[in-house]
C-alpha cells in the first residue's frame, strides 16, 4: 500500500479552493469592467473583500483585476442573463446568470425549470423589488430607526438576535453601509 492516502485530503481541499477562486475571479473580472480602482468601484471593492476573505493570493487578485479592466490585453466575454419563470406550485423565480456561453446556459436553465415553467421576460419581475439589504447592530443605546434615517435607508426591520436589517436602494448601498 502506498502513501496516496496522505495526498487525497489535500487534493480535495485544493479542488474545492480552486472552484471558489474561479468563481471569485469571474466576479472580480466583471466588476473591474467599471474601473480598476476598488476605491472608486463599490462592486469591485466588495469582490476584492470576498476574495481576501477566501485567502486568494495577491498576484491572482491583481491579475484578475487587470484582465477584467482590459489592461492585460486579454478580452473576456462574460454576459449577464436573466431568466424568469415559475417553480412548482406557481412560485415565481428569477435566475440571474453570468456566462460565457448563452446557449449552454439556456439549456441548463430549461433543465432546472422542468417541473415548473420558464416564462417570458417580465412575466414575474413585476412581483419583485430590487433592493439593498444590510444587516448591522446598533451601538449601545442607539435607536435603530434614527440610525436608519441618518444612514439614508428606506426602511428597517429589527431582527430577533439583536441585529437590524436596513433596506435601501441598490445605488445607495455603499453610502448606507
Amino acid at each position: 500500500m502506498g502513501a496516496q492516502w496522505k495526498a487525497k485530503p489535500k487534493e480535495a481541499a485544493a479542488n474545492a479552493r480552486g472552484k471558489i477562486f474561479g468563481k471569485l475571479v469571474k466576479e472580480i473580472m466583471i466588476a473591474a469592467r467599471n474601473g480598476a480602482d476598488p476605491d472608486m468601484n463599490p462592486k469591485l471593492r466588495l469582490a476584492v473583500h470576498q476574495a481576501k476573505k477566501a485567502s486568494m493570493p495577491k498576484d491572482t487578485l491583481e491579475r484578475a483585476i487587470k484582465k477584467g479592466a482590459g489592461l492585460s490585453g486579454e478580452v473576456i466575454n462574460y454576459e449577464r442573463t436573466l431568466y424568469e419563470g415559475f417553480a412548482p406550485h406557481q412560485v415565481p423565480v428569477i435566475v440571474e446568470c453570468l456566462t460565457d456561453n448563452v446557449n449552454r446556459t439556456v439549456a441548463e436553465i430549461r433543465v432546472l425549470f422542468r417541473k415548473g415553467q420558464l416564462g417570458a421576460s417580465g412575466s414575474v419581475s413585476w412581483d419583485f423589488d430590487h433592493v439593498g439589504l444590510i444587516e448591522a447592530t446598533t451601538e449601545d443605546g442607539a435607536d435603530p430607526e434614527l440610525a436608519a434615517i441618518e444612514a439614508g435607508a428606506q426602511d428597517f426591520v429589527p431582527d430577533d438576535e439583536g441585529a437590524t436589517l436596513f433596506i435601501t436602494d441598490p445605488t445607495d448601498l455603499d453610502a448606507v453601509c
